[in-house]
Order: structure tokens, then C-alpha cells, then sequence
């Protein structure tokens, strides 16, 4: 049940021990600011080095105004015109349109084609490359081949300048090179090219030109995802478009050649509805300028054949009273003609675009021509970039259909209505025509063929009208956008930023280096200071021993003044405070330690002699004959030794006794090792020796065996009245204080003390009069 105790405080103090503190980590930190200071520097270098070398981005923009009526535009201007039907004056613009088509495969194919984008010039340096682009080319090179920009392929191309008058020439994969003069033919994969140097340009020889081709589509996909498009505003009509590029000139170039081909296309657009709309009028006017032929012969022959002169004066008083009401027959008359048109038209040409302001009084239907134009427009302009199987072209051909046969309910309508005005127009006129009694049949049969001949006259006027005003319509086409600002850019590079790539380099130099010693914490399971050890063993702590990088095993004399000296005069101190009950009788010291290696036999002989040095008389007993020390430590070659005294009864304690200038103590070695050294430590010699020793001196240090690997010590811990138990620093691992503990916590060993060696101090921490011992910074910074 002790045990168990024991364990949990020991799970209790682990568990304590491995929650990282911030005070901790600032300690941690500031022990190993060296290593800090150095990532942090090295983290510097690196970014001095890629802003050395990265390539600058540099951000160009341009803004244009579309045309949107409804938000006031360009065809604000045009209002005038309105009632002459121009296409273009009633445009409603979707903004998100716009933008799909300025992003469009096609459009931005154009400006590759026409720009030669896919052929790019580099600059060769002793690290990197650089592009350069226009003015700046020192080169001009030739394409001997139909439709140069358009060949898919990926091929770069090495010039290397000998003289002003020739180069090298090198393929790629090629190893050879071959030596030209400016102005030759050269063969290359695609056909053969001409390179020429540019005016203005001197060329120094040794310069290197890298001339890279790229596939078309290549070409075209990375800009499309460069160029960004958004609108300045919420709800507004002015688009912001936006290229980062290192080369300022060359993103200027895209953006303006962009918004020039998409205003061209723009116009275009309005220059084919235009003309559709001059095809389609020229073509009835054809039509109507026959029908008009016939009933001019009509009215001849019927004048000839009744003789008839001026039948309009003799009618005139007869026809005075009707005159409104065949007005209004004609008017109904003329528009159901113009329905008959359309339809005739809307079921012949189901691609074409309707011609709009025919002269239809029926607003219902007007509207809904004007919305199958504008969207037959998108549609077609989607398809230009497209494939009928475009899910959006074959939505719009649904809408489409759709507002087609919305069309022709609408124009069936409006014909019902009008048919049903014009028969109770000439049921008007019939109501006249009998109160005028006895008219003649000729004024009746002249009157129907005179209306006829209006209708048609005057249904060929209004073409030619329209004609007319398609023809102004043609001759000042409207651009769909206008340019606000071209494009533009600031010589300062938007990427990288030196101010903040030095911002992030420090911080993630400083973090590199504090997880590392974080991570070196997490890993570390050995014990390293006195907090440690208090941590989990509830013993009094008798001193530190730092640690020294000295291969000397002696340290205490009376010259010696180093830390490590003054470390063990403290323990001393510390010793005879704790056995001060007993100051006038005779001490009998234990060392042990949990495992080999700790140092305990390097702490006694030490201690020993820090006691030697105030005039005590002390004895050094190795009782730790399986791996004895001592001798090899102080380089003594002795026949007897604890083991001869232990085996052989004639031998007494002072016949095993060596006395040691060097050291001013008395030295019992260990001897010969035996085979069964734990039987021989309890025969009941070794207690004659200690008895021996306590008669004898006034400090006797027993140097033991690690209790963790033996019983021997156990055996003999109640000879003792201490026990020193020595951990080694940096060595040891944490887990095995429980060993210490469960010794203190069942009092395995009396009077216990812990004595914590090989502490590495920090700078500061020994500093009065001698030197500090430390572990060097890559030790530290490696070791467990």
C-alpha cells in the first residue's frame, strides 16, 4: 500500500512536470538565445536572398464604363433617335454578362494572336532569368511559317551573342551549337526563323537571349485566370480590370488590347443588326414597290373603262362625311399588313433578328420583339466563344422558342382586335354609303380601288423611311463600352514586399528556433536541475556538482578555487550542518547512486578530500567491489585491498590502509573483485572495518554499488548515518526518481540526501572569482 503511495505522488509529479509553463518557455528561451539569434539570422539571409531573386510583380489596371441604360450611359445620348427604331438606343446591359464575355476563351485568344504572346524573350544572368519585353528586346526574330503564332508547341530556343554580328544558336536537347550572323535563315522544329537585332540596341558580347514558344492554349488559359474583372462599385457600371505580371509594359499591353477587341467586337455586334435589319426592309420594299405597280394599272384601266376625269372633285361632297372613317380604315388596314409581315418574317428566317418600330401600335408585342433581339444578341455572342451544346446556348434557345411563340400569340392577337376595328369601321362606312342614297357604282368600285393604292403607297413610304433611319443607324454604331482609363501601373512592385518578407522571415525564424526547443523539451526525458529533482523525490537536497569538461578526477586542493571546488566546499558545509547532532563522534558517510555512471565514486573521492582539507581524518572505503574505481582514478597499484580483508581473517584494517599524499586521506581500494562479492560483504568483516574506521577517523565516505543493480548497498545501509545519493545531471533518466523516492518514502537508506552532479549552469551562475563550466551551444543544442 506504501508502494502505491508512492507511485501515485510520482504519477502526480509527472504529470506536473510535463504541462510547459510560459515562464518556462521564457527561461528556455533565454538559455538559448544563441540559437534564436541565429535562425532569426538565418532567416533574414534567406529572405535577403529571394528578394535578391524573386522576380517583382507589378500590378496593372484600366477601367471602362459600360454602356447600361438603366443606370444612365452612352445610350442616354442616343434618345433622340429613339422613335427611328436605331438599334442600340434601348440596350439594357447585364453588367455580369460583360463580364463573361471579357473573360471569354475567344476575346482573350485574340489579344494572344495579336500580341504574339506565345513567343517570349528571357535575359540569361549568372543565377536567374528575367523577361524582357517590347522596346527592351535587343532582338527581333522572324517567322517564316503560315500563321506563326498558332503552333502548339513548347520549345526553347539559347542565343548566345559572340560579336555584333553573330551569335550561337542552341535547342533545347540539343547539345551542339551552331554559329550564325544576324540576318540568316535558321531551321528550326516549325519551319525557319530570322533573327535580327533591334534598333537602338547594342548587343554585348556574351549576352544570353532565351526565345521560349508556348502552345497557344496555354497561353490563353494562364492569362484568363491572371486577369481579374470586378465591378468598382456595387450596382455599378464601371468594371475595374486588373493583370499582375513582372512585366509592367508587356500587362499593359494585354489589358489595352483586351478592351480595344472587346469594344470591336462590341460594334460589330450592332454593325450585323443593322444590317440584317437594311436586308429585310430592302426586301419588302422590293415586294410592296410590285403590289403598288398593280393597283396604279388598276386605277388606269378603271378610269379608262368608265371614262372617268376627275372623279375625286365630283366625289369630293359625297366623300366628305366618310372621310375619318376611311382613315381609320386605312390606319387598320396598313397595321394588320405590317402583322402579316412579321409573321410571314418570323416564320421564314428563326435565326435572323425582328425588326423592331415597324409601325405595330400594340406596345404588349413591341416589348416582346425587343426582348427576343436583345436576347437572340446574347445568344449569338455566347456562341461565338461556344458550342451549341453549351448549356447556355441551349437555355437561351429555349427562352428563345419560347418568346417566338409568345410572338405569334401576341401579333394573332393584336391581328384578331384589329380585323374586329376594321369591321366596324366598314360597317360605319356601309351606314354611310346608304345614306348617300343614289352614288354611283363607280365612285364605290373607284373609292375600294383608291384605298387599296393608299394602303400599299403608304405602307412603301414608311419602309422607305425606315431605310433611312437604319441607314443612320449603320453610319454611327455605338461602342458597348467606353475606356475610363487606360491601363496603368505604379513602378513600385506589389510582390514581394522586402518590409514584410523581413516581418515573416524574423518571425518564422524566431518560431523555427523555439520549436525546436520546444520540441527538444517535449523529447527530453532526462533530469537537469534540482527543480527536476524536487519534483518527484521529496529527500533533502545536499548541493549541486556543475558539470566541468576537465578530465581531471582530483579537483579539491588547496590551490584550486574553480567552481567546481567551490561547489563541493558547499556540500561539505551542507554536511556538517546535517550531521551537527553528532558533531564529536565519528561519520560514517554512504554514496550511491540509482545506476553506474552517475559519478559517485568522482563525488567521494572529492568529498573525501574536502574534508582532508580541513585537517579531519578521513577514510575512503570502495565498497563497490563489482566495478571498482577508485584505484584507476588515482592510478594506485595496491596487492591488498577491502576484498583480501573481507576473505582472509589474518588480515587486519590497517594492512589494507593506504596513505595518500596527493589526496591527505586515507584510501581502502576495493582489491581483488570476487566472485560472490555480496556473501563476502556479509560475513561480518565489514562491519569489523567500519567499527575499525569510526574508532580510528572522524569522516569514513563508503563508496557503494548503484541500488538499482545490486542489493549490496541495501544490505549494508544501516551501518550508515547518511546516505548521499548521487544523481547525475543530463544522464539520468526522469522516470527513475521514482528509485530515490521509494528509498526516501520507506526509508531504505538513512538520512538521505540527494546530491545532484554534472549540472550545466547557465552564464552568471558561478561567478565569484572563477571560471564557468558550460556544455558549448551545438552541444546543447543536440544532446538529451
Amino acid at each position: 500500500m506504501e508502494f502505491d503511495n508512492s507511485r501515485s505522488y510520482i504519477n502526480k509529479k509527472l504529470d506536473s512536470d510535463s504541462e510547459i509553463k510560459l515562464v518556462n518557455i521564457i527561461q528556455k528561451a533565454k538559455s538559448n538565445w544563441i540559437l534564436i539569434l541565429t535562425s532569426v539570422l538565418l532567416g533574414v539571409l534567406i529572405a535577403f536572398i529571394y528578394l535578391r531573386y524573386s522576380e517583382p510583380q507589378f500590378r496593372v489596371r484600366t477601367t471602362i464604363f459600360i454602356d447600361d441604360e438603366d443606370n444612365g450611359g452612352l445610350a442616354s445620348t442616343l434618345s433622340a433617335f429613339e422613335d427611328l427604331g436605331i438599334p442600340g438606343s434601348n440596350s439594357n446591359k447585364s453588367i455580369v454578362n460583360e463580364i463573361g464575355v471579357l473573360k471569354s476563351y475567344s476575346l482573350m485568344r485574340s489579344v494572344i494572336e495579336g500580341l504574339n504572346l506565345n513567343i517570349s524573350y528571357f535575359s540569361q544572368g549568372k543565377i536567374g532569368k528575367y523577361e524582357i519585353y517590347g522596346k527592351d528586346l535587343p532582338i527581333k526574330v522572324n517567322y517564316f511559317i503560315k500563321d506563326s503564332v498558332s503552333f502548339n508547341t513548347d520549345r526553347e530556343y539559347k542565343i548566345i551573342h559572340t560579336s555584333e554580328t553573330e551569335f550561337l544558336f542552341q535547342t533545347e536537347g540539343d547539345e551542339s551549337m551552331t554559329k550564325y550572323s544576324f540576318g540568316n535563315n535558321i531551321k528550326v522544329d516549325f519551319g525557319e526563323i530570322n533573327i535580327v537585332p533591334a534598333n537602338n540596341h547594342t548587343i554585348s558580347p556574351g549576352s544570353i537571349i532565351l526565345l521560349k514558344t508556348q502552345k497557344l492554349d496555354d497561353v490563353c488559359n494562364y492569362y484568363m485566370d491572371k486577369v481579374k474583372i470586378e465591378p468598382q462599385q456595387d450596382l455599378s457600371s464601371i468594371l475595374v480590370l486588373s493583370l499582375t505580371d513582372p512585366v509592367k509594359e508587356k500587362a499593359k499591353s494585354i489589358l489595352n488590347y483586351l478592351v480595344s477587341n472587346y469594344v470591336i467586337e462590341g460594334v460589330n455586334f450592332k454593325i450585323k443588326i443593322s444590317e440584317n435589319t437594311d436586308n429585310f426592309i430592302n426586301d419588302r420594299i422590293m415586294d410592296i414597290s410590285e403590289d403598288l405597280n398593280d393597283v396604279d394599272r388598276g386605277v388606269e384601266e378603271f378610269k379608262t373603262k368608265n371614262k372617268l376625269t376627275n372623279i375625286e372633285y365630283e366625289s369630293s361632297l359625297v366623300l366628305e362625311s366618310n372621310s375619318e372613317v376611311g382613315k381609320r380604315i386605312v390606319e387598320l388596314s396598313s397595321q394588320i399588313q405590317v402583322l402579316d409581315y412579321i409573321s410571314d418574317y418570323l416564320n421564314n428566317n428563326s435565326d435572323q433578328l425582328i425588326p423592331p418600330n415597324l409601325g405595330v401600335n400594340d406596345d404588349s408585342s413591341n416589348n416582346i420583339i425587343q426582348d427576343y433581339n436583345k436576347l437572340l444578341l446574347e445568344r449569338n455572342r455566347i456562341l461565338k466563344g461556344s458550342s451549341r451544346m453549351n448549356p447556355t446556348v441551349i437555355a437561351l434557345d429555349e427562352q428563345l422558342l419560347k418568346l417566338r411563340q409568345s410572338i405569334r400569340q401576341s401579333l394573332a392577337s393584336s391581328k384578331s382586335s384589329l380585323n374586329f376595328s376594321l369591321d366596324q369601321a366598314k360597317n360605319q362606312e356601309y351606314k354611310l354609303n346608304v345614306r348617300r342614297g343614289n352614288a354611283p357604282q363607280q365612285e364605290r368600285e373607284f373609292q375600294d380601288i383608291k384605298r387599296k393604292q393608299v394602303i400599299i403607297e403608304s405602307l412603301y413610304l414608311y419602309l422607305l423611311e425606315k431605310r433611312e433611319e437604319n441607314a443612320i443607324s449603320l453610319g454611327i454604331p455605338v461602342p458597348n463600352a467606353k475606356v475610363v482609363d487606360k491601363a496603368y501601373g505604379s513602378d513600385k512592385p506589389v510582390s514581394p514586399i522586402p518590409i514584410l518578407i523581413y516581418v515573416v522571415s524574423i518571425f518564422l525564424g524566431a518560431v523555427f528556433s523555439i520549436s525546436i526547443i520546444l520540441f527538444k523539451s517535449l523529447l527530453d526525458n532526462k533530469v537537469h536541475s534540482t527543480e527536476d529533482v524536487e519534483l518527484m523525490v521529496e529527500a533533502p537536497i545536499l548541493g549541486e556538482i556543475p558539470m566541468t569538461s576537465s578530465k581531471r578526477k582530483l579537483v579539491m586542493n588547496d590551490a584550486q578555487n574553480d567552481g567546481i571546488a567551490e561547489a563541493f566546499r558547499l556540500v561539505r558545509t551542507n554536511i556538517n550542518f546535517m550531521l551537527n547532532n553528532s558533531q564529536n563522534e565519528p561519520k560514517v558517510i554512504f554514496l550511491t547512486s540509482t545506476i553506474g555512471s552517475e559519478g559517485k565514486t568522482f563525488t567521494a573521492i572529492n568529498l573525501a578530500m574536502s574534508m582532508g582539507l580541513l585537517e579531519k581524518r578521513v577514510l575512503l572505503i570502495e565498497a563497490d567491489i563489482r566495478k571498482p574505481k577508485i584505484a584507476k582514478y588515482l592510478k594506485l597499484s595496491r596487492p591488498k585491498g577491502l576484498t583480501h580483508f573481507l576473505v582472509d581473517k589474518d588480515v587486519e584494517p590497517q594492512d589494507i590502509i593506504f596513505k595518500n599524499e596527493e589526496t591527505h586521506i586515507d584510501i581502502i581500494t576495493s582489491g581483488e573483485i570476487p566472485p560472490n562479492p555480496s556473501e563476502l560483504l556479509l560475513n561480518g568483516r565489514f562491519e569489523k572495518i567500519v567499527k575499525y574506521s569510526k574508532e580510528n577517523y572522524d569522516f569514513i565516505f563508503i563508496d557503494t554499488a548503484p541500488v538499482s543493480v545490486v542489493t549490496d548497498t541495501l544490505l549494508l545501509g544501516s551501518l550508515a548515518d547518511s546516505f548521499i545519493y548521487v544523481i547525475r545531471a543530463e544522464f539520468l533518466d526522469k522516470k527513475l526518481l521514482k528509485i530515490p523516492q521509494l528509498m526516501y518514502k520507506n526509508k531504505r537508506l538513512p538520512n538521505m540526501a540527494i546530491l545532484l552532479n554534472s549540472v550545466v549552469k547557465q552564464h552568471g551562475t558561478y561567478s565569484y572569482g572563477y571560471k564557468n563550466e558550460k556544455k558549448s551551444f551545438w552541444n546543447s543544442l543536440f544532446s538529451k
